[in-house]
């Protein structure tokens, strides 16, 4: 992750369950099975140059395994 998290993650929701990933038998080999879900929300984030912004982020979830592998969707002016 080259970037930052700094505030909470606000209107997150999932958007894909289950078979609905692309990526769950990986998920599943490196993390360990769970009901997987790909989720979606806004935070601000610090970005390696330093600069912070707002953006779209989405990322794995699963019970009891926590939340995986962050990514920037998109910023948000």
């Amino acid at each position: 992750m080259d970037f930052e998290i700094l505030s909470d993650i606000e209107s997150s929701e999932t958007f894909a369950t289950g078979k609905g990933i692309r990526e769950l038998s990986r998920l599943q080999r490196i993390y360990g099975k769970g009901k997987w879900r790909k989720r979606k929300g806004i935070a601000d984030v610090k970005l390696s140059d330093g600069s912070i912004v707002r953006a779209e982020l989405h990322w794995y979830e699963a019970t009891g395994i926590g939340k995986k592998e962050f990514k920037i969707k998109r910023y948000i002016d």
